[in-house]
């Protein structure tokens, strides 16, 4: 699904948030690792990254092409520094209106609205494809994101208390959040 916009970010600098080409498979890669070395608040650590370039060139060119997925990155000085997405919970007809929302910022770049702004064209896009509902999991103890999440209109509907593993800290509790969309 095609995306595009610029926005100032609260620093200044502009920041294009696009959809991601095949040609983004470096950037995108070597963004995916960054993000999952500065935080344990992401799925996987880097060594169990296995994706190659090549991979994420195709996984781009496919959600490019896609009706109903998008892979917005954010682009600040012609350097990827962010990457959210949306991806249909199942294909089945009792969880085709439901997508799945990820995202990560690198570090250096949090609390600047970029984090917002692949929200916002996230959800525009998940609107676009005709989605009635996106779900994303967090940390129960990452209360930035959380409270970015509420800004956006979601809302907790669980939780998991045994959500992930971690290598630093054991168990973590997970909060899962939806956002209706209408009609």
């Amino acid at each position: 699904m095609e995306y595009y916009k610029k926005i100032q970010l609260k620093d200044g600098r502009e920041c294009i948030i696009r959809s991601g080409t095949e040609e983004d498979g470096q950037g995108t890669l070597d963004n995916f690792i960054l993000t999952h070395e500065e935080t344990d608040n992401l799925l996987q650590y880097p060594d169990e990254i296995k994706y190659t370039v090549e991979d994420e060139a195709k996984l781009m060119k496919t959600k490019l092409e896609s009706p109903d997925m998008a892979e917005l990155l954010a682009v600040v000085d012609d350097r990827i520094v962010g990457i959210a997405g949306i991806d249909p919970i199942g294909r089945a007809y009792k969880l085709k209106h439901r997508a799945n929302f990820g995202i990560s910022v690198e570090k250096a770049y949090w609390g600047l609205g970029i984090g917002r702004a692949l929200m916002e064209g996230c959800i525009e896009c998940a609107k676009k494809a005709g989605y009635k509902q996106v779900e994303l999991d967090v940390r129960a103890d990452n209360s930035n994101a959380i409270a970015l999440y509420e800004s956006m209109g979601f809302t907790e509907y669980g939780r998991n208390p045994l959500g992930f593993n971690s290598r630093l800290t054991g168990m973590q509790e997970l909060v899962y959040m939806r956002l209706e969309l209408g009609e």
